[in-house]
């Protein structure tokens, strides 16, 4: 820990961050200035004396992470990023909150150096950090060495009563304390206020006891007294073996005579004469906006000359360890770019047409354990259903509390938690995360799906019972609207596999795809493997999305499916023959793969002269029209479905063979062709 600076000094600092955050959110008529008011003085020594940090490259990897959980909060980290030396002007905090700006409303990751993820969704940053902790700890048992430790850093955590308020935190401190993740330090700015007013309207728990019970340490201390601060972070930094929550106490909007302690310092600038007279009661100059005295800079930005400092010494450690342990360095390299070996491809596995049928969750947890074998960096777990999910990496022992030796991850019923930390794994750098729970519950953790879509992270999604096929354990657990629904979310790759090959080709482009998350919607049910000897086209078309399965030149229709409705698809194919109609048959996986083919091969694939259209799929229909135009059928379950034995639910609501003949007959007997321009 760096020696204190002198008490005039601290002060000094620590009033040019809030003077800058209250300038920022005034000049943007936007924001939320009483967080950074009242915090400033923690958060001021956490990045001076603690944090381990290089401005000049917010990517070292044995950086200490800080996540800004309270994202509304956001003109604090701006500032402490600006005046440490990392690469965020001035103005860059004059344009707060403005178009193409690198200082956003909420923090943003890849928009502004520094910062390590995004945040804005109370609770989610709390929770991604638990998932960033993980992974150092995983990182450091496997590849530490005596007198060489390449992983060695802590993950930092400023939160809010609301992020404590959120359910998502309560599931991520309860896995954090389980696993004791002794790295993971949270500062909690407890002031007692909330949006809409004093916070013993909606909350007046136990935080202390609730995180004892969780199993960590809890430290207490006066948010506006350094000396308490510093001193509470040393001892957290001492304690290894549990997860450390420190709560200061402060008072939001510290420094405005009119609105300190109160919920209109929360959300809205201060006014331009309540900032004057802020910045009076505090000893700042009114004028100009957005000053900082040299001596600030001078003192702040030797985090520069620090972490550059600290980098350098870590490289040399790095040259050692290279020297001394090569085979472990080529695999800490390979885990740390998410290559894939060459061999990879060969290990797909490849399913016959005689082989026992099984749902396409069988296929693809065989899939990934055949995948896992050459590539280090997939690690996961499920949320409690890993006999279910076929999530679990045979002969590798579970994550526990004495030891991260395995690659199994048992996140518990905590699907929120669960994806959140995915995210964090992922943000942390080494790994290439999955996780598993049944499909319906997707929308426990759609937050955490959403946050890593928007952050284009690789994070892979086994999400298995994927319809009413699933059976007899009825409508609360068969998810009729779940696909269609994470279709909606941008950036995210949603496949529905049609048989084990297919399942084998959706692993496959899940580990190719880099820029986003990827979800795997996988059967309970058996279905055949489809035999592509006898000319169907060969499953690698799921990598384009939709490609066509089996063709007739004289093909007046064409059928499409996903998943176990493909299958079906084939069977109409047939029937359709036998009455003198050939059929097009298209296996459509993943929508967003497809539409980002070449307009050349979506019209190759569905030639717009060919209207008539039929497709099927066992959940909501909404949005199968942009596929068969408006006069084509879609045969799917816009309803709840029911508790029965699947077959009969398949047939009873209309997903048959013959109710996929029917509409073709029906529509090629409406709809002509379109002659060919």
């Amino acid at each position: 820990m760096p020696e204190p600076a002198d008490a005039e000094l601290d002060r000094l600092c620590a009033t040019a961050i809030r003077a800058l955050a209250i300038d920022g959110v005034q000049q943007a008529n936007s924001g939320h200035p009483g967080l950074p008011l009242g915090i400033a003085d923690a958060a001021y020594i956490l990045w001076t004396r603690f944090l381990k940090h290089n401005p000049e490259d917010p990517t070292w990897v044995d950086r200490d992470r800080f996540v800004l959980s309270a994202g509304h909060g956001s003109m604090l980290l701006y500032a402490l990023l600006h005046l440490t030396g990392y690469d965020l002007s001035l103005d860059e905090l004059r344009n707060f909150r403005q178009w193409g700006t690198r200082t956003p409303g909420h923090p943003e990751y890849h928009d502004t150096p520094g910062v390590e993820t995004t945040t804005g969704p109370l609770g989610q940053g709390f929770a991604t950090a638990v998932g960033m902790a993980l992974a150092e700890r995983w990182l450091a048992e496997q590849f530490n060495r005596p007198g060489l430790p390449l992983v060695d850093h802590a993950t930092y955590v400023l939160c809010s009563d609301g992020d404590l308020m959120e359910g998502v935190s309560h599931e991520a401190a309860s896995l954090a304390g389980h696993l004791r993740l002794g790295k993971l330090i949270v500062l909690y700015d407890a002031n007692k206020i909330s949006l809409d007013g004093d916070l013993d309207l909606s909350f007046s728990e136990d935080v202390r006891l609730r995180f004892e019970a969780y199993g960590w340490q809890v430290l207490e201390v006066d948010g506006h007294h350094m000396g308490e601060i510093a001193l509470a972070l040393a001892e957290a930094k001492e304690e290894t073996g549990r997860p450390s929550l420190l709560i200061a106490e402060t008072q939001i909007g510290f420094g405005s005579p009119n609105k300190a302690g109160t919920h209109k310092a929360h959300g809205e600038p201060l006014g331009v004469d309540e900032v004057r007279l802020t910045k009076q009661q505090l000893g700042w100059p009114t004028e100009p906006a957005f000053f900082v005295p040299e001596q600030v800079y001078e003192h702040m930005q030797l985090a520069v000359e620090v972490g550059l400092t600290r980098q350098r010494e870590w490289e040399a450690m790095v040259a050692r360890y290279k020297t001394g342990h090569p085979e472990l360095y080529a695999r800490w390299e390979q885990m740390q770019a998410r290559v894939l070996p060459a061999v990879w491809e060969e290990v797909l596995p490849h399913f016959a047409p005689t082989e026992k049928a099984g749902g396409t969750r069988v296929a693809a947890g065989k899939t990934l354990n055949a995948l896992a074998e050459v590539i280090p960096s997939i690690m996961g777990g499920s949320a409690d259903l890993h006999s279910s999910n076929n999530t679990l990496l045979a002969g590798s022992p579970p994550l526990s509390g004495a030891s991260f030796a395995g690659r199994n991850i048992y996140f518990g019923v905590r699907e929120h938690a669960m994806g959140a930390a995915l995210n964090g794994m992922a943000l942390h750098g080494g790994f290439i995360p999955y996780g598993g729970t049944f499909l319906v519950f997707s929308d426990y953790m759609r937050p955490a799906i959403r946050l890593a879509a928007l952050m284009g992270l690789q994070v892979i999604y086994v999400f298995t019972h994927d319809s009413v096929g699933l059976g007899e354990d009825g409508p609360t657990h068969q998810p009729v609207e779940h696909v269609m629904s994470l279709r909606l979310i941008p950036n995210l790759h949603v496949y529905r596999p049609g048989d084990a090959n297919e399942a084998a080709q959706a692993w496959r482009a899940a580990l190719e795809r880099r820029t986003g998350p990827t979800a795997l919607i996988l059967s309970r049910q058996n279905v055949p493997t489809l035999d592509r000897s006898n000319g169907l086209a060969p499953a690698a078309g799921t990598l384009r999305g939709a490609y066509v399965l089996r063709d007739d030149p004289e093909a007046k229709v064409i059928l499409l499916a996903s998943g176990s409705e493909l299958p079906l698809a084939m069977q109409a194919a047939d029937l359709l023959a036998e009455r003198g109609l050939a059929a097009r048959v298209v296996s459509m996986p993943c929508w967003e793969a497809f539409e980002a083919q070449p307009e050349s091969y979506r019209h190759e694939v569905l030639p717009p002269q060919m209207r008539a259209r039929v497709a099927m799929e066992a959940g909501r229909t909404m949005g199968w029209e942009r596929y068969v135009g408006s006069e084509g059928v879609v045969i799917g379950v816009d309803r709840f479905g029911a508790s029965a034995p699947y077959p009969e639910i398949f047939t009873r609501l209309g997903l048959t063979a013959e109710a996929m003949c029917e509409a073709a007959l029906h529509v090629t007997s409406h709809v002509r062709p379109t002659p060919e321009v």
